[in-house]
């Protein structure tokens, strides 16, 4: 009987890993101020700019290439205008290659991170992201194939 507990349990806790809801909750959570090498999760109170980012079926970001200066807290507004799940996620590229990999081999995977965003067809969401290192920096859909068919944007952070 123990080994059957241990058993659920294991079952539960890595189903629980890779799941991968459609319908993505607000983030409602406490926004983790994690520093990444691209930045860190930014205040409401501190945007300075609100980007817009669109995303459609043909795999493509408009603007796919986006400017922005050193300690700018962006607001992205990131519009979905396909008929089928998108999201953006800001990152290197060798941690987007990563977690693209990982979509690939679970693309029901659940990921929520205060740089990124999951957006529904015809739907709307949004990040908040302080850029508080200059560099060369992207955006991607991870959603599997997305970004092997080559949905992705530059970010370039100028001091």
């Amino acid at each position: 009987m123990h080994r059957t507990i241990i058993a659920l349990f294991m079952l539960i806790a890595s189903s629980s890993i890779y799941a991968h809801s459609e319908s993505h909750s607000p983030k409602a959570k406490a926004i983790s101020q994690q520093q990444e090498d691209w930045g860190i999760a930014g205040k409401p109170a501190a945007v300075t700019r609100t980007v817009t980012v669109q995303m459609n079926d043909n795999m493509q970001f408009v603007p796919s290439r986006i400017e922005i200066k050193l300690g700018e807290t962006i607001r992205f507004k990131v519009k979905n205008t396909g008929k089928v799940m998108h999201e953006m996620v800001i990152g290197t590229k060798p941690v987007l290659d990563q977690h693209a990999a990982m979509m690939q081999k679970h693309p029901n995977m659940e990921h929520d991170e205060p740089y990124m965003a999951h957006v529904g067809p015809g739907k709307d969401a949004e990040i908040i992201w302080t850029f508080n290192r200059p560099g060369q920096f992207m955006f991607a859909c991870l959603i599997a194939g997305h970004y092997q068919a080559g949905m992705v944007g530059s970010i370039e952070v100028k001091s």
